[in-house]
């Protein structure tokens, strides 16, 4: 069984158009009236939901951030009684208040629904056997993308994270097809599965990916180590979870579902960019009951890709994420992100795309950034013959792009830590003394 919706996919675009203009004003009536917060900010603004009669109005509409969030906690910005509410999610909260996500029973069926249709997109079908490697719970990664893919009627295996070698288990016992975890723990199944020597028992055909950033040398990666074609996925629990955009065969950027998201990227002063320039995802929810966001801030730089994809469909696309705006760090005064770092290493073959960014304070209170990151096994093979070559290398390349001076930390392949979640990139000890 496929979950194709044509009528949406495929939607001419003044059609297209046209719908989200309606689901848009149904939404803001409903922020308006039912959550005080947005009250407030539409009269901020200046602006009532009477205003909105085009697309292009919504650039007169209040922003959120995800700081909004945390001052509304737990259910301030939920826009239906909490009687409602059939299943809340949120992130960890490691850093003050979580950030707090409620679905109504329509919103659960929603987000499966577009976890089917990516599923669908990328090949999975009913006769699959579709193993769900990532943490189940309060995090919308299990569970959201569970569901979906029991929509579509494929066979689901609720691995969760954890207990990598009886992972691998499950997926030779069950003939497992799909895949879906972190793409750093997709490299962590892969190499244990080397060790083991048991790659040529899986069945293995598809990996989802997302969670966190991976490039394509990674895609290249998994691909030749899993035998299998890897497909990007970007979610954001704010706006359901997983399911927001994903890859398509072309693998030529990301669909985000239209007709459930409107989509703006911004620059800096908050213009929408052109087509093809780089700036900041923001995305307004067109049909979330519970929680219904406007003009949501995601802080992930990505950019706007022409709607037409030789796939047929027509929905709005974007490249994969860039990074993120509140990633950045500051260096000596030096803007530095780690997408820029990866991009470095990723180039280099004589190094693994495993790393880590650990930034300390040295003794005359300066600032230090070290990168450490694995060796290749076969890393002398080339025109570097020694570690020192090699570490003078990644120096340069590294000072070349950043503009400052970076120390290197060759390591053993397998040494940077590999996790079943998000990979932890930065370690800041700059305040730990």
């Amino acid at each position: 069984m496929e979950y194709w919706q044509p009528k949406y996919e495929t939607m001419d675009q003044d059609e297209l158009k046209k719908l989200q203009l309606r689901r848009l004003k149904k939404t803001i009536a409903s922020v308006y009236e039912n959550v005080p917060f947005y009250a407030g900010k539409f009269k901020q603004q200046g602006v009532v939901p009477g205003d909105i009669n085009s697309l292009d109005d919504v650039c007169h509409l209040p922003s959120t951030i995800k700081q909004d969030l945390r001052d509304n906690y737990p259910v301030g910005l939920f826009a239906v009684p909490k009687k409602d509410i059939v299943r809340i999610h949120a992130s960890s909260g490691t850093s003050g208040k979580p950030t707090v996500v409620g679905y109504t029973a329509q919103d659960i069926d929603t987000w499966s629904d577009l976890i089917a249709r990516d599923l669908t997109m990328v090949g999975v079908r009913s006769n699959d056997v579709f193993q769900n490697a990532v943490n189940y719970g309060l995090f919308t990664g299990g569970l959201g993308v569970h569901y979906g893919a029991e929509k579509l009627g494929a066979m689901t295996v609720p691995s969760g994270t954890g207990n990598t070698v009886k992972q691998l288990e499950m997926m030779i016992d069950y003939g497992v097809t799909a895949l879906h975890c972190t793409p750093s723990y997709a490299l962590y199944l892969a190499e244990t599965a080397e060790q083991m020597d048991i790659l040529d028992k899986l069945s293995l055909n598809i990996g989802c990916f997302g969670a966190e950033p991976w490039s394509s040398n990674t895609r290249k990666e998994l691909e030749s180590a899993l035998n299998i074609k890897a497909y990007d996925s970007y979610g954001l629990s704010e706006m359901f979870g997983p399911g927001v955009a994903f890859e398509c065969k072309e693998q030529d950027g990301l669909h985000i579902w239209s007709d459930h998201f409107l989509v703006e990227v911004l620059d800096s002063d908050g213009e929408q960019v052109a087509e093809g320039e780089k700036g900041e995802l923001v995305l307004t929810s067109l049909t979330k009951e519970a929680l219904p966001l406007i003009r949501y801030h995601t802080g992930d730089i990505t950019r706007l890709l022409e709607s037409e994809c030789a796939c047929g469909r027509t929905t709005q696309r974007i490249s994969r994420v860039l990074g993120r705006a509140d990633d950045m760090l500051i260096v000596r005064g030096i803007n530095v992100f780690p997408s820029q770092i990866e991009g470095v290493i990723a180039n280099i073959p004589e190094v693994t795309e495993h790393f880590q960014i650990l930034l300390d304070r040295n003794q005359h209170r300066m600032d230090e950034i070290t990168v450490r990151v694995e060796l290749e096994e076969r890393a002398f093979t080339g025109e570097l013959k020694d570690l020192a070559a090699v570490r003078k290398h990644v120096e340069n390349e590294l000072k070349v792009v950043l503009n400052i001076r970076t120390n290197v930390e060759l390591v053993e392949k397998g040494t940077v830590p590999r996790t079943a979640g998000k990979a932890q990139r930065i370690v800041d000890r700059r305040n730990a003394l």
